[in-house]
C-alpha cells in the first residue's frame, strides 16, 4: 500500500526535477507532492497525474505539475502522496452537530468526538440541520482553530409544530435567529400552512435560507413556491403523487422532476438513513457496522433497540420495500435529468455514524444507478456551488479552501478506496493516518 512518506528537505527530494518555475506562485506553507488530483468537467471526473498541491494558510494556492515543483523554500512542509489520489473533502449537507454542553446522559466530550469522526473520514464541511444552545460557539471555535472539526454552516433551532404556535411567533423566530447569527432555518413537520407562509416571507425579506422537511399541511408545491432552498430526505415528493405504498409510475416521476426544475430547488436524498428509518434495511446487518463502537453506549443501545419499539409495528415490510424502491427510482430520475442533487447522510442518526455514514450512502446511491463520479460530484462540487456566496470550496484548485483527502487507491474505480484515507487536509491543517488512528483509538476506548 502506498503511504505518506512525510517531511523531507526540498533539495534532496526534487534534485532531479526539471527547472520549470511558475511565475504566479508564491512560497507555499505546505506542498502535497506526487499526487493524482481528481477534478471535474461538469459531472465527469478527470485525473491530473503527477501533480503538486500548494497550500498557503487555509487555501489551496495552486495545483502544478511535479516538474514545476522546484526551488521551494526550506520552510515548506512536504507531504508525499506517493502516487496516491487527492479528492476534495466531502460536504455533509444534512448533518447534525451535538450540543457543546451537557445534554442528557451524553458525555461532555461527545460533540468533539462526533466532529472529529467527520473529518477522520474526509468530511470537511457540515451543514448542521438542528441548532442547539452554544452551537454557534462550536462553529467559531473550529474556525479560529480552538477545536478540530469540519467547517460548519448551522441551522437554528427547529421550526415545528411544538416550537411554533402562531403566525406571529413564526415571524419573530425568524428575526431572532437571523440576529443570533444562524446560517439558515430548519423546517420540521407540524407547521400550519399560515405559519409556514409567514416564516417563508420573513426569511425571504431577511435573506435567509430555509430548508429541511415539508410539513404535511404545506405540501411540496407550496414549499417550492415559497422558495425552500433544499428539500431534504426527498420529503413530500412521494406524498405529492400518493406513492408511499404502491409503485410510482414513469409519468409521476416525470411530474416530480418537472416540479424540481420549475422551482430550481436542491434535493438532499439521505437514502441510507431513510431506508433504515422505514424498515427497509436488514437490522442484523446494521447491528454489525464496525463503527458503532465509536458512539456512546447509550446511543448505540438506543439504535440497536430501534426495531423492537412498538411504533415500528406500523411498518409493513412490503410497503417499506416499495417505498424505498420508489425513492431509488426518484433519485435516479432526478440524476438523469441533471437536477440539483447534493450529498447528505443525516449523521449522527440511526446507525449513521458521522463520516462513516458516507460509505453506506454511496453504496445505496450506486444501487440506484448513480455513477460513482457523479456521487463524488454531489458531495464536493455541488455542495461548494450551494455555498458559493459564503466561501470557495469543493474543488482542488487555487483559491479554494484547503479541504481534501489523500487516498492510496483510485477512488473513481471503487468507493472502498475511501476507507483507505492516508490523511485529511482540513483548512490547511494536516491530519495523518497515524494521527487519525490514535484519535479513533482514544474515542473507541472512551465508549467501551
Amino acid at each position: 500500500m502506498k503511504r505518506i512518506v512525510g517531511l523531507f528537505t526540498t533539495m534532496a527530494l526534487l534534485a532531479g526535477c526539471q527547472q520549470v518555475q511558475s511565475e504566479h506562485v508564491s512560497s507555499p506553507d505546505i506542498a502535497v507532492i506526487n499526487a493524482n488530483v481528481v477534478t471535474f468537467n461538469g459531472k465527469a471526473a478527470q485525473l491530473l497525474s503527477e501533480r503538486a498541491v500548494y497550500i498557503e494558510d487555509d487555501r489551496i494556492q495552486a495545483v502544478v505539475p511535479m516538474a514545476a515543483a522546484r526551488n521551494l523554500p526550506e520552510s515548506t512542509r512536504l507531504i508525499d502522496a506517493a502516487d496516491g489520489y487527492v479528492l476534495a473533502g466531502f460536504t455533509e449537507m444534512h448533518g447534525h452537530v451535538p450540543p457543546a454542553t451537557d445534554f442528557g446522559d451524553l458525555p461532555r466530550r461527545y460533540a468533539d468526538d462526533m466532529l472529529y469522526l467527520y473529518v477522520a473520514n474526509g468530511v470537511t464541511t457540515v451543514r448542521g440541520m438542528l441548532g442547539y444552545p452554544h452551537q454557534l460557539q462550536l462553529k467559531t471555535d473550529i474556525a479560529e482553530g480552538r477545536r478540530q472539526g469540519p467547517t460548519l454552516y448551522l441551522a437554528g433551532p427547529s421550526f415545528n409544530g411544538n416550537s411554533i404556535e402562531s403566525v406571529e411567533q413564526a415571524t419573530q423566530r425568524v428575526i431572532e435567529q437571523r440576529e443570533q447569527g444562524w446560517d439558515l432555518l430548519k423546517i420540521h413537520p407540524g407547521l400550519t400552512l399560515a405559519e409556514y407562509r409567514a416564516l417563508a416571507k420573513t426569511a425571504r425579506d431577511s435573506d435567509m435560507d430555509f430548508a429541511g422537511h415539508v410539513p404535511k399541511d404545506v405540501g411540496l408545491k407550496v414549499a417550492l413556491e415559497e422558495g425552500q432552498r433544499t428539500i431534504d430526505h426527498m420529503d413530500g415528493y412521494l406524498e405529492f403523487v400518493d406513492a408511499l405504498d404502491r409503485p410510482i409510475t414513469e409519468q409521476e416521476l416525470a411530474q416530480l422532476v418537472d416540479l424540481t426544475f420549475q422551482y430550481d430547488v436542491g434535493v438532499v436524498p439521505t437514502q441510507a438513513l431513510w431506508s433504515t428509518l422505514i424498515g427497509a434495511e436488514d437490522p442484523q446487518q446494521l447491528a454489525h457496522y464496525p463503527e458503532l463502537d465509536l458512539v456512546p453506549p447509550s446511543v448505540r443501545e438506543g439504535w440497536l433497540g430501534y426495531y423492537q419499539q412498538p411504533s415500528m409495528g406500523y411498518f409493513n415490510q412490503n410497503q417499506a420495500d416499495v417505498q424505498q424502491q420508489n425513492r431509488q427510482a426518484l433519485l435516479k430520475a432526478l440524476h438523469d435529468a441533471d437536477a440539483k442533487l447534493i450529498f447528505g447522510t443525516d449523521a449522527p442518526q440511526l446507525f449513521s455514524v458521522p463520516g462513516f455514514s458516507i460509505h453506506h450512502e454511496i453504496r445505496i446511491m450506486q444501487q440506484a444507478g448513480i455513477p460513482l463520479e457523479a456521487i463524488y460530484y454531489y458531495a464536493t462540487v455541488a455542495a461548494g456551488d450551494y455555498f458559493a456566496e459564503q466561501d470557495r470550496f469543493g474543488r482542488i484548485e487555487g483559491g479554494h479552501r484547503a479541504d481534501f483527502m489523500v487516498i492510496s487507491e483510485n477512488p473513481l474505480e471503487d468507493a472502498e478506496a475511501l476507507r483507505q484515507v492516508l490523511g485529511v487536509m482540513v483548512r490547511g491543517q494536516w491530519l495523518s493516518r497515524n494521527d487519525i488512528d490514535k484519535k479513533l483509538q482514544e474515542i473507541r476506548a472512551a465508549y467501551q
